[in-house]
């Protein structure tokens, strides 16, 4: 094996904030850092299940923690970040997938709508299981 060689490739240098820059790039950093939130979401449900399932002293313990402020931030932090994740990957849906029908793809439009639709009967289908 040879050592690596050193690139003689330039490589331009980044500001820090070059994401700042762009509304695009901005969108860009913010979806990345989106996924932290959802890592904590899933993190923060796990919690829950593993709360009840240990009983309900362990609940109890469970709802104090999650009442504590901080946690309560963070949490309305996760929401928005979750959003914004479930929007940009809405939208992006429609790239990411041809969907045909007999000989005619369907629309971009028409996929990202069925993806928005399918959130809000789920969203509402949860709502009612909630709320009742």
């Amino acid at each position: 094996m040879t050592a690596p060689q050193a690139s003689s490739q330039y490589r331009p240098s980044l500001p820090l904030l070059w994401w700042t820059k762009r509304r695009t790039y901005f969108v860009f950093a913010m979806r990345e850092l989106s996924c932290v939130f959802v890592a904590w979401f899933v993190a923060f449900m796990v919690m829950l299940i593993h709360a009840v399932g240990q009983g309900p002293a362990r609940y109890e313990d469970f709802l104090d923690l999650a009442g504590r402020p901080w946690v309560v931030v963070i949490n309305i932090l996760a929401l928005a970040f979750l959003i914004v994740h479930a929007v940009t990957w809405f939208q992006l849906a429609p790239k990411a997938m041809v969907v045909k029908a007999g000989r005619q793809q369907v629309p971009p439009a028409a996929i990202m709508g069925a993806h928005f639709a399918g959130w809000l009967i789920i969203s509402l289908i949860v709502m009612w299981v909630v709320l009742r």
